[in-house]
């Protein structure tokens, strides 16, 4: 196999959810930009259209679409996946790329883990954690008898250790790694690794979940960004295209060995110590 075919990501029909999203959006712009079959899925029809709009400006020729889809809502799933069966007769990939947190799952300054609102965070768990199990329940399906495929989570660096407020978000991509492991060995197993399983790890990335916990109004950073940058060897945030790489790679024949992997695109803050 030359280097090129190793990395050939033509004609693969890829379902990415949360791709209405700065980090999902971003790769899934860039996945069709490689010749890849993208599905746009998200809860929003407004921002769905303005999503392809935005593919489709950056790659003219590319071919990707739009479908609502609600990563807690079967229903949706299944029709999304029938819509990309029915447009390009198989599915080759997923990405799941929807999550995010919410206020009350956070424990702010002022308080502590007492004042914890369950109830949203059961809600980000539901979202982080089931919405990575349900889409792959509804697409594994379909990518095992394409003949080989891949699906890649979205983990996160508040999971693989403790990060000050975060803590339904944490325990919820915690769960995520977990998943990614488990089903890659099961899939694995039954596919005769014919189906990978994977996760990227994001570090930090301002998007605009996070814009107002990082940095203030004038675009200087606040105490809590100031901490995660000087905790992070590469001195920065991420940008969102330095995602790609990592997600091509694990997408492409290139990692055809390789399963039940976190791969971390953080800037090394998972490898340093803060000492």
């Amino acid at each position: 196999m030359s280097n090129t075919q190793l990395f050939d990501l033509e004609g693969k029909v890829i379902v990415i959810t949360g791709s209405t999203g700065t980090l999902a959006g971003s790769v899934a712009r860039y996945l069709c930009s490689q010749g890849a079959r993208i599905m746009f899925l998200g809860r929003s029809q407004q921002k769905l259209e303005d999503a392809i709009e935005k593919c489709r400006a950056s790659t003219p020729r590319g071919d990707c679409i739009g479908s609502i889809g609600d990563v807690l809502d079967r229903s949706t799933l299944e029709r999304a996946r029938n819509r990309a069966l029915e447009k390009w007769g198989k599915i080759d990939a997923l990405i799941n790329g929807a999550g995010g947190n919410m206020s009350g799952a956070t424990i702010t300054p002022d308080k502590d883990f007492a004042d914890l609102d369950y109830d949203a965070f059961q809600k980000v768990v539901e979202l982080n954690l089931n919405g990575s199990v349900l889409p792959s329940l509804v697409f594994a399906p379909s990518i095992v008898e394409a003949g080989n495929g891949t699906i890649i989570n979205f983990t996160s660096a508040a999971a693989p250790q403790a990060i000050t407020r975060v803590v339904g978000y944490s325990a919820a991509k915690s769960a995520v790694e977990n998943f990614t492991r488990w089903l890659a060995v099961d899939l694995a197993r039954s596919t005769s690794g014919r189906v990978r399983v994977n996760a990227v790890m994001p570090g930090f990335f301002i998007g605009e979940q996070n814009r107002r916990l990082l940095t203030n109004e004038d675009g200087s950073l606040t105490d809590r960004g100031d901490r995660i940058v000087a905790n992070t060897p590469f001195g920065r945030f991420g940008n969102a295209d330095e995602l790609h790489g990592a997600v091509h790679y694990l997408l492409a024949d290139a990692s055809k060995f390789v399963t039940g992997t976190v791969l971390a695109v953080d800037g090394g803050f998972s490898a340093f110590s803060g000492v």
